[in-house]
């Protein structure tokens, strides 16, 4: 084991809570093993030793994330959303199969899924767009969390205007997914796109109300007017 690896392992064990840990479970319907702190906490602890690690090769901070991400621990898991973030101007082409294999290895929780695509992931695609074929191909796959990945994955930057149409193909994609947690995951990324493009969101959703789940257009209209959010939840048929 790294000996910093080791050394966070330490920490947080020494900061875990078993209130906080007990308390944890309620959020999540599969099992969520973590120490059992406030993830501000957690994220402070991974700042500070990314000061120790971030002169390394990249290869070699990505080793330890997947090093972190092996343990199984939540806590361990916001460290490498943290880290992998912080290698955004490093990012290379080729990185997205290292993200895609996190995910499909290692991600068992909406909270770990969503701290590391919300940010590394979606810098990721910011610099390189055409891996939004990549998302799409994410939306096929039988992993829950490959699916949710792929829209949540577009949230920064659709909360900025970006990427419009690649989000309404995304949700597409997912339209009629009968997990929850991806149907929340997709409506949460039309809600953010609707925050610049309420019409076109709204457009979107009442074209596929008829197919959209409850759950992703409930989601998906929370930021709208509320005379466009009756008109939405209208049943019309």
């Amino acid at each position: 084991m790294d000996p910093v690896v080791e050394t966070i392992r330490q920490e947080f064990a020494a900061q875990a809570d078993p209130g906080i840990r007990k308390n944890a479970q309620r959020f999540f319907k599969e099992e969520a093993r973590c120490y059992g702190m406030k993830t501000a906490t957690a994220i402070s602890i991974a700042k500070k030793y990314w000061k120790e690690v971030k002169t390394r090769d990249k290869q070699e901070i990505f080793a330890l994330c997947e090093e972190l991400y092996r343990s199984g621990m939540m806590e361990e898991a916001f460290v490498v959303s943290q880290w992998a973030a912080q290698l955004a101007d490093r990012y290379e082409p080729g990185d997205i199969t290292v993200f895609r294999h996190w995910i499909e290895t290692y991600i068992t929780n909406w909270a770990t899924c969503d701290g590391l695509c919300n940010h590394a992931v979606g810098d990721f695609i910011v610099r390189y767009p055409d891996e939004i074929e990549e998302l799409k191909r994410w939306t096929q796959s039988e992993n829950r969390w490959m699916r949710r990945a792929a829209a949540v994955s577009l949230i920064v930057p659709a909360k900025h205007g970006e990427f419009l149409d690649e989000a309404l193909a995304i949700a597409d994609l997912l339209l009629t997914d009968t997990d929850d947690l991806v149907q929340k995951g997709y409506g949460w990324l039309l809600k953010e796109a609707s925050r610049k493009h309420t019409d076109e969101v709204f457009s979107y959703v009442m074209a596929n109300k008829r197919d959209m789940p409850r759950t992703a257009l409930r989601y998906a209209i929370e930021l709208m007017p509320k005379d466009l959010k009756a008109e939405a939840m209208k049943k019309d048929w």
